[in-house]
């Protein structure tokens, strides 16, 4: 007979093992990664949403932020979302648009000149539209946050025209837009991992990078990069993601907290950049950097062909749609 209770309170313990997280009621402990570096209003984000979180589940629900890239690089990152490894990241525009070629439409050459001017279109159907792409690709967006828009640094000579590009190596993160940009300016793109990029402009291995001021002032690389152009050559958002098996498992009261706190995290992310960026360039020009400012129209009409490049892909209908709403503002 005592056999028989203990074969049933044993199969009971495994029955409860393969229930919910919210059936079960117990404690939930989630990872959330990133590749940027502490201080970043990207990490200051990270933390806010996970403060929230605890706050709004009385501690029941933990998240432990992994900073740096501790974690792996953004691809790996969006691979592990997607197969329910990682739990929640803020990654790069380019790294998931490998697997959500919409969010690529963001990333057109010139198409904002603010922050503000992409996050009105996001915020709205369009934003709706990459929640249900990335949702059909294993992620779920509970935020777009702001990557900057992208300036260029190098260590040869200042930037002034599109001639000063020729033949220029620059590092570029894993984005197809990017790669597509620096092509018809007539540089040379070199895809290197963001933690391995100071090292790689100090030993030469390429000449310059492109780059949000806030991140470009984060990782110091204005101590081996002399020359910085304001080209604002390309908006980017930091999508905030969470694996779509982690938010499966989630009840509703948790859901509830989790969107929730991403909202809180989104609006002060976006507010620290913001703020970020209105200081960042006096300093950066106190430490040596030597800021010129060109003028873009031939910048534009130089990267024409990326536009109609994407407008001719499979993801042509979406990014017409964002062009034509970005352009009409």
């Amino acid at each position: 007979m005592k056999s028989v209770n203990f074969l049933g309170a044993t199969c009971a313990i495994a029955w409860m093992a393969l229930l919910p997280l919210t059936v079960q009621a117990q404690d939930i402990k989630l990872t959330l990664g990133h590749g940027a570096a502490i201080g970043n209003p990207r990490h200051e984000a990270s933390v806010k949403f996970a403060e929230v979180v605890k706050a709004k589940t009385n501690g029941r629900v933990q998240v432990q932020v992994a900073p740096a890239a501790q974690l792996g690089d953004d691809a790996a990152m969006v691979t592990a979302l997607r197969t329910g490894a990682l739990d929640l990241s803020a990654n790069s525009q380019g790294a998931v648009s490998a697997a959500v070629p919409e969010y690529a439409a963001f990333g057109m050459p010139f198409l904002f000149s603010s922050a503000s001017d992409a996050f009105k279109l996001l915020d709205g159907p369009l934003g709706k539209e990459l929640a249900q792409a990335s949702e059909k690709k294993g992620m779920i967006l509970l935020g777009t946050w702001d990557n900057g828009i992208r300036q260029m640094t190098n260590s040869k000579h200042p930037i002034n025209t599109v001639q000063d590009m020729k033949g220029l190596k620059m590092r570029v993160p894993p984005d197809a837009t990017l790669v597509d940009i620096m092509q018809a300016l007539g540089a040379e793109s070199q895809q290197i991992k963001f933690a391995e990029l100071y090292v790689a402009l100090q030993q030469g291995v390429v000449d310059g990078q492109e780059n949000p001021l806030v991140n470009f002032e984060a990782s110091k690389l204005y101590e081996v990069q002399k020359y910085l152009a304001m080209t604002n050559h390309q908006f980017q958002m930091t999508p905030f993601l969470m694996s779509k098996r982690t938010w499966d498992k989630l009840g509703e009261a948790d859901r509830k907290a989790i969107q929730e706190a991403a909202d809180e995290a989104s609006a002060l992310q976006r507010e620290l950049s913001r703020k970020a960026d209105e200081k960042l360039l006096s300093e950066l020009k106190s430490k040596g950097v030597e800021v010129t400012t060109p003028d873009t129209a031939a910048f534009a009409k130089a990267t024409e062909s990326v536009d109609e490049k994407w407008l001719a892909g499979p993801i042509g209908p979406y990014v017409k749609k964002v062009l034509a709403a970005a352009r009409s503002k």
